[in-house]
């Protein structure tokens, strides 16, 4: 399977670039965020996701790992396919997608094209348990990064992105992603606009043993 191409973009278009490595060319499909940032001519480095059907090949490209680990963990939810996947990380890249899902907040999910308000609940009750499998792929620092960009901030407010990122926090100790986010929101219903740190204290207090 084909898991990275480098080489030089011969082509773009609207849902795929060409990318010729060494005189043969690779069609990838991208997100549009992906695809206006490649420039004819230009060197392309791309994580790569083959998806293999009995009547189709498609390779699928990320800008990198993190990208592509969480197209790959999307389509594990029922009902969510490639093109859903693609959907959801044009609006929400790895580090708001796990904001998203932490939070539960089905609303900024639905807002990809294609995925409805049944779609984005599954998601996020499906994924609850696998936030780690998220943070692991993209790490703090470049969900920090990530929410500096402009258009994802305005998605979450101060106090999601604190609940989000105790949920995290609790999940690297290696607590189950639905119960570290159970214990963050009674946390948080206990303690009003609290920071991550006093969250976090609440939450463990809520999940040791009785």
């Amino acid at each position: 399977m084909i898991g990275r191409l480098k080489g030089t973009v011969a082509a773009v278009g609207d849902e795929t670039a060409l990318i010729d490595v060494m005189g043969v060319g690779y069609e990838i499909y991208a997100t549009p965020r992906l695809l206006q940032r490649l420039g004819v001519g230009e060197a392309a480095t791309l994580s790569i996701e083959t998806l293999v059907r009995e009547d189709l090949i498609r390779l699928f490209g990320f800008e990198n790992d993190a990208e592509r680990q969480c197209f790959r963990l999307l389509q594990s939810v029922q009902g969510v396919g490639a093109k859903h996947a693609l959907a959801l990380l044009q609006i929400l890249p790895p580090a708001a997608l796990y904001d998203a899902i932490a939070a539960e907040d089905v609303t900024a999910i639905s807002r990809a094209h294609g995925v409805g308000k049944k779609i984005a609940q599954r998601i996020a009750t499906e994924l609850q348990s696998k936030l780690g499998v998220i943070a692991g792929a993209g790490g703090e620092s470049f969900k920090i990064a990530a929410r500096q960009k402009a258009g994802v901030a305005a998605v979450f407010d101060p106090a999601l992105a604190a609940r989000a990122d105790a949920v995290s926090a609790l999940a690297h100790l290696g607590y189950d992603g639905v119960e570290a986010r159970r214990a963050v929101s009674l946390a948080a219903e206990i303690r009003d606009s609290a920071g991550v740190e006093d969250l976090i204290k609440a939450a463990l207090k809520e999940l040791a043993p009785a």
